[in-house]
């Protein structure tokens, strides 16, 4: 594949902006916001709370009087973030109702430390299968909570919380993605206090109220990784459109080890290929490691590399479901468990009887041929690797569970198309 490509919004930042717009009823302006099944639902969630809602091109405004201390459970439940909701509606109303949230099946979520962190800010909650109720009839009092792991989403709930709480808030071993400094800036430019005082630590001093503002979602450096392996595994060259390549270093720091072409000139990365791919060891961890996100991708990738390749998934616990979909078109591929003395330390999720059950790292062997084969898509990365390893292998494939990848991706058979691919999407 060649050409050229743009990169839009970041998923994981402007979904999560729009709620944070809500604690507002002046209107908010977000711009580069991508068009994709989970800013959609995140408007209709937005709406049904009675806030209005434009969305035209790449902008949205969103004014956020909202009315309604409970999201609708039909829409609610299909949301991984929607306990988001919850320190909004409880600095609008004192109370509020959500859905337990669902989302990717790539493992448990850690909603436990969230409403852990409520409870230590005064927050009474009921929690029940499918439901999240909670009080606060004082309103929410700062605290300090330390993060037994790190949790990017959690810390950013967190945050929301404490924005608008009495009294300062410090949050240590928090979340050091950038997508959370991207909710930081964009809170203080509502006139929030908050502040990361250390790499892991944030201090937010409670505003007694917030105004709107206007703001640009950061560029969305998982779509940077996605397109910069496609070039790899197809032999192709791919220049990268609006890249802040800060976010990206150890994924740069892989294509340099494995043997792949990578420039930079200005917010432009040209990714080629180079030269017959090497196999590569890669750990996945938390910002500024190598994103868990990336993983699948990789091994794809791998798969047309010399020699072996090892994969550890640290962050979640169930993350590998897109393998036996790459077996399916001739990878060699083994799930493995590696040697570990200090799990507890080492996995990012809670280390317990039920994580034990999984295999937690990969063994690539290449390179090998792939060929075509019908395929289903079980997340929003998983989706992407699946037709990334579609192009690269011989014959043509299927893949259904499309939404999953609409869910993170805007037009991706289209841009992919303007690269060289041949693909079409059926409806």
């Amino acid at each position: 594949m060649r050409g050229n490509v743009r990169i839009p919004g970041a998923k994981n930042a402007g979904f999560k902006l729009m709620i944070a717009s809500l604690l507002s009823d002046e209107i908010s302006t977000i711009t580069n916001i991508p068009y994709i099944r989970d800013v959609i639902a995140v408007k209709k969630i937005i709406e049904a709370l009675g806030a209005r809602v434009e969305f035209s091109d790449d902008t949205m405004q969103i004014s956020g009087g909202i009315t309604s201390a409970q999201v609708p459970e039909e829409l609610g439940v299909k949301s991984r973030a929607s306990f988001m909701y919850l320190p909004v509606l409880l600095h609008r109303f004192k109370k509020g109702t959500v859905s337990t949230p669902m989302g990717d099946r790539i493992g448990m979520r850690p909603i436990n430390w969230f409403l852990e962190g409520l409870g230590k800010m005064g927050v009474t909650i009921q929690a029940q299968e499918g439901e999240i109720s909670a009080e606060a009839p004082n309103g929410l009092v700062g605290c300090e909570y330390i993060f037994p792991k790190n949790s990017h989403t959690v810390t950013e709930a967190l945050i929301l919380a404490a924005t608008l709480a009495k009294g300062k808030t410090k949050l240590i071993n928090a979340a050091a993605e950038p997508e959370v400094d991207e909710l930081i800036s964009f809170l203080n430019q509502m006139g929030a206090k908050i502040n990361r005082v250390k790499p892991r630590e944030i201090e937010i001093e409670g505003a007694t109220s917030l105004k709107g503002a206007v703001h640009q979602v950061m560029t969305d450096r998982n779509e940077v990784v996605t397109f910069s392996c496609m070039a790899l595994g197809t032999g192709g060259d791919i220049k990268i459109e609006n890249v802040d390549s800060r976010f990206i270093r150890a994924f740069e720091e892989q294509i340099i080890v494995c043997g792949g072409g990578i420039k930079k000139v200005g917010l432009n990365l040209n990714v080629f290929y180079n030269q017959k791919l090497k196999a590569t060891n890669i750990q996945t961890s938390p910002y500024p490691g190598f994103m868990t996100d990336w993983q699948s991708l990789w091994i794809a990738l791998m798969t047309q590399a010399v020699g072996e390749s090892i994969i550890h998934e640290t962050i979640f616990e169930n993350r590998f479901e897109c393998v036996k979909n790459l077996l399916k078109m001739g990878a060699n591929i083994e799930l493995f468990n590696p040697i570990v003395e200090n799990p507890e330390e080492v996995y990012n999720f809670e280390w317990d009887e039920r994580s034990k059950q999984f295999l937690h790292a990969v063994k690539v062997h290449g390179p090998n041929p792939l060929h075509h084969a019908t395929l289903e898509v079980s997340d929003i990365r998983a989706g992407a690797t699946l037709v990334f390893a579609a192009l690269m292998a011989e014959g043509k494939s299927e893949i259904y569970g499309i939404e999953h990848i609409e869910r993170g991706y805007e037009d991706l058979e289209g841009r992919l198309e303007r690269l060289g691919a041949r693909i079409t999407k059926v409806e």
